[in-house]
């Protein structure tokens, strides 16, 4: 029986649940729709940094200690920009280089991003179906005590220091959904989608901002499945749970369901935190959230597929 299911998913996090699922579905069950709100051009290069995390992951790639870029990566070219003066606050692994050098070389004679994820993946050996959220592009922005941020300014430039206010998401009202991942939301053999344990804020709601994929969302007539980002009152990655401090909202994973009500219909918290609060219209289930392994990865996928063995709520 087909069990078409689509995750949504942004960086670290949100990769290794990918790979986790990839590794107990069929691949060609598995679609997977990638924030490019974290895109930018450095260098004269075209960044693409949560797809690049799911790449890695996918292809036995990603750097383990790190967390991020390739492993057993090397650095002679930030060493040699370095020496000239150049910008050297966002880092470019030798390896790494390749894939931005090789994504920009394809759009500028023309390939769409949709069209060099696809190829990249296929290179690599990668059956399941990447999709960036939209061609068209997009940045995520933050309002914070220094004023307007761009993201990879925030996030690397200034190590996540600023105190957040707002985020926006330019482009993101404008912007086509990719024609892919709207068709596989409106599969009829769809079976699940899964919000993955990517920072809400940074990393989901830029492809939530997308008006054509937030409204085949509401339309989908599979469950939607949401895992915390959110364990012990703290990120396990990034600055989620800073974000929500100085937001004003509570550091859980019953605040993350709340952000998401309305939408979902099941949300996984961590077992080893306290069963949450009500939520309306949202089922709690409990299971291991936190993937410090392959086979942590895998149980948590089978966690996620058991819950939407149980439908959509009130179905």
């Amino acid at each position: 029986m087909t069990r078409r299911i689509v995750a949504l998913s942004g960086g670290v996090g949100g990769a290794k649940l990918v790979d986790g699922l990839a590794r107990v579905l069929p691949p060609d069950d598995l679609t997977v729709i990638i924030n490019t709100g974290d895109d930018f051009r450095h260098l004269g290069l075209w960044i693409s940094p949560d797809i690049d995390s799911v790449v890695y992951a996918l292809a036995g790639l990603s750097d383990p200690v790190r967390g991020w870029g390739r492993r057993d990566e090397t650095w002679r070219f930030m060493e040699a920009l370095r020496g000239l003066k150049g910008a050297d606050w966002f880092l470019l692994g030798d390896s790494d280089l390749a894939m931005h050098v090789e994504r920009t070389q394809r759009l500028g004679s023309g390939s769409s991003l949709t069209e060099v994820t696809e190829s990249i993946a296929r290179v690599l050996g990668i059956r399941v179906r990447l999709l960036p959220m939209s061609d068209d592009p997009i940045a995520t922005q933050l309002q914070t005590d220094e004023g307007w941020l761009n993201f990879q300014d925030y996030f690397v430039r200034r190590r996540c220091l600023p105190a957040i206010r707002d985020i926006r998401f330019a482009g993101a009202a404008t912007a086509r959904a990719s024609p892919q991942a709207l068709e596989a939301l409106a599969d009829s053999e769809l079976r699940l989608v899964v919000i993955c344990p990517s920072n809400p804020f940074l990393s989901v709601e830029p492809i939530l901002a997308i008006p054509s994929i937030r409204a085949a969302l509401m339309d989908c007539a599979a469950p939607i499945v949401a895992v915390t980002p959110i364990i012990g009152g703290q990120a396990v990655k990034g600055p989620a749970a800073k974000i929500m401090q100085e937001l004003g909202l509570e550091i859980s994973g019953e605040a993350v369901a709340r952000r998401y009500a309305g939408l979902i219909d099941a949300f996984i918290y961590d077992r080893s935190d306290p069963a949450p609060g009500a939520v309306d219209g949202v089922r709690f289930f409990e299971a291991q959230t936190r993937m410090d392994g392959t086979q942590d990865r895998e149980e948590l996928a089978k966690a996620v597929l058991a819950v939407a063995e149980q439908g959509k709520k009130g179905a």
